[in-house]
C-alpha cells in the first residue's frame, strides 16, 4: 500500500466529505486519519489515506482536478514509530498574541515532538475576556517530561497544563 497525505481547503457547503470519501472508496484507498475544519467560511482538512500502488496515481490525479479545492498530496513512505512517551496536556490560558510560539518553543527546547496541536478561543466565564485553549500532542524521552511540564507552567502566571499520560 502507498500512503498519500492529503491537505485541502475550499468554502464551506453540504457534502465535501462525501465527495472526497466516494472518490478515496472508488480507488479501493482507507481513510486512516483526518483532520477536517470549518473556519471562517471554509472548509480545511488534512487526511491519511492507504491505497494500492496501481491506484495511487490515478487518485492523486483526480483529486488535484476537484473543482473550488486547492489541493496538495502527498505521495510518502510510512514510517514507523518511535519508542518515545506520548504526552496530552490540555492547556489554558488568557489569550495573547504570540502564546502557541511561546508553547511550541518550550516544547522543542526541551526535546518534544509536537504531534497535534488543536486550539481554540473562546470568552470566559463570567469575565468576559478571551481564553487560549489548547488540546496538544507531544512525543518525548521520559527523562525530559517533567522539565518541559515545569517549563510550560511558568511561562505565565494564567496558564494551567493538564497532562494525561
Amino acid at each position: 500500500m502507498n500512503h498519500l497525505i492529503i491537505s485541502f481547503i475550499t468554502a464551506d457547503r453540504p457534502g465535501i466529505v462525501k465527495v472526497l470519501s466516494d472518490l478515496i472508496s472508488e480507488h479501493k484507498a482507507n481513510w486512516k486519519k483526518s483532520s477536517l475544519h470549518q473556519m471562517s467560511g471554509v472548509f480545511a482538512g488534512v487526511i491519511e489515506i492507504a491505497v494500492p500502488a496501481e491506484s495511487a496515481t490515478d487518485l492523486a490525479d483526480k483529486l488535484t482536478v476537484l473543482p473550488g479545492f486547492k489541493m496538495q498530496i502527498e505521495h510518502v513512505q510510512q514510517q514507523a514509530s518511535t519508542p518515545e512517551t506520548l504526552l496530552v496536556l490540555e492547556l489554558t490560558a488568557n489569550d495573547r498574541a504570540g502564546i502557541v510560539q511561546e508553547i511550541s518553543s518550550t516544547i522543542h527546547h526541551h526535546g518534544g515532538n509536537l504531534l497535534k496541536l488543536v486550539s481554540t478561543q473562546e470568552s470566559a466565564p463570567h469575565a468576559g475576556h478571551e481564553l487560549f485553549k489548547a488540546k496538544v500532542t507531544i512525543s518525548a524521552d521520559k527523562n525530559n517530561i517533567e522539565p518541559m511540564i515545569d517549563a510550560l507552567e511558568n511561562l505565565a502566571d494564567d496558564l494551567m497544563v493538564d497532562i494525561s499520560r
